[in-house]
């Protein structure tokens, strides 16, 4: 019987079990012990980061950094329309609405259009930048790292500083990955901005099952941080709060799976890229099918594979080629429905959203797991080149 290939799933190789048994032994499960400190100042040190905070998921750390960054009610947050919606979502959070910008060839925030929304459709009067159409104040812009490949942070970094804009950058997808050129050559994903996020889902390069992190240029917002995911806890044994907290601290097993993934990080990301660059020559033999490109400033972890389809010159659409693969238990998935065309966002404003469409209806991500073998590679490449 044929084993199915799943698309993304955790590769467990190291010190997982040794950690997690550690934990367990020590009783300390739960949201104290050394494990979580051990897992932050970890991932602060690999990705030169003056600290980082860990919450119980991606979402929760973008919903923290959007009050950090004193987005208020009513305000509103550039946001891409293709992404997966949890940024969109955690804007909500905050009582704050979403503006809608399409995405380039990369399938990040396209900065020709967010340059020409801000000049032409906004107004900034003593910093404080209005969007003409709503009246509202745009205040902070979530630029995701789609797939691992940064944004172009040198043009959007300059647009933020000039329209008084807080970052938040997505990394929830690109952990490991960084700039190669330009003003921030050298920097991970996730420190560019004024704050940073990440995910460990099931899915992600490296995973605890679930959980986040949230680093921040500003040590100070480090502590504040981990102030609000803690209950804001002024008086620990009294129980004084000053402020709304939060329940979002990572319980110290999930933190001891973290620990020993991060330890294998630089190997997964050599290995995803090595296997990029196997799909992208291999693929580049077939009439109508390409692998999806990295920006040549960005240093990629690989985290997905996406299939770029030409219907016409291949013979099948995105869809049917889904299919076929379901068909001999491989696992694909399409992108992300458009977060413009989602029913709570539908009223909500949305920016000559074009390529984001165009991307949409031919992209398909194909299996991608650090642990996938040399025998499943070429299963999905017989069901490629009509050979299976």
């Amino acid at each position: 019987m044929t084993n199915p290939i799943f698309l993304s799933v955790p590769h467990i190789v190291g010190n997982e079990k040794k950690y997690v048994m550690d934990c367990l032994d020590s009783e300390w499960i739960s949201t104290s012990g050394k494990y979580v400190s051990d897992f932050e100042n970890a991932f602060a040190s690999c990705v030169n980061s003056p600290g980082a905070v860990a919450c119980v998921n991606g979402t929760a750390a973008l919903h923290i950094c959007l009050i950090l960054a004193g987005v208020k009610p009513g305000e509103e947050v550039l946001v891409p329309t293709l992404t997966f919606i949890a940024p969109v979502n955690a804007v909500k959070y905050v009582f704050a609405e979403p503006v809608f910008v399409d995405c380039n060839d990369f399938l990040n925030m396209d900065m020709e259009k967010l340059e020409k929304f801000l000049s032409t459709e906004c107004v900034s009067e003593d910093k404080i930048l209005v969007n003409k159409k709503t009246g509202r104040r745009i205040r902070a812009i979530i630029p995701v790292h789609i797939f691992g490949s940064i944004c172009d942070m040198d043009r959007l970094m300059a647009l933020a500083e000039k329209y008084n804009l807080t970052v938040i950058e997505d990394a929830t997808e690109s952990l490991g990955s960084k700039m190669l050129s330009g003003r921030f050559a050298g920097m991970h994903a996730g420190t560019i901005g004024n704050f940073g996020t990440f995910s460990f889902n099931g899915n992600k390069i490296i995973t605890c099952g679930g959980g986040g992190m949230i680093t921040a240029k500003n040590p100070e917002f480090i502590k504040k941080a981990k102030y609000l995911t803690t209950q804001a806890k002024n008086d620990e044994l009294h129980y004084i709060h000053d402020e709304v907290g939060y329940n979002y601290r990572l319980t110290a097993l999930l933190a001891a799976m973290g620990l020993a993934q991060i330890e294998q990080l630089p190997k997964f990301v050599q290995i995803k890229r090595r296997r990029y660059d196997e799909y992208k020559n291999a693929i580049s033999e077939i009439p109508g099918l390409s692998i999806l490109d990295i920006p040549s400033y960005c240093d990629s972890n690989c985290w997905f594979y996406s299939l770029l389809i030409d219907k016409e010159k291949y013979g099948l659409s995105r869809d049917q080629l889904m299919k076929k693969f379901a068909a001999v238990k491989i696992q694909t998935r399409p992108i992300w429905k458009l977060n413009h065309e989602q029913k709570p966002y539908r009223e909500c404003q949305a920016y000559r959203i074009e390529k984001a469409k165009h991307y949409f209806d031919c992209i398909l991500n194909i299996p991608c797991s650090v642990g996938l073998t040399d025998e499943e590679f070429n299963r999905v490449m017989n069901v490629l080149k009509n050979i299976e």
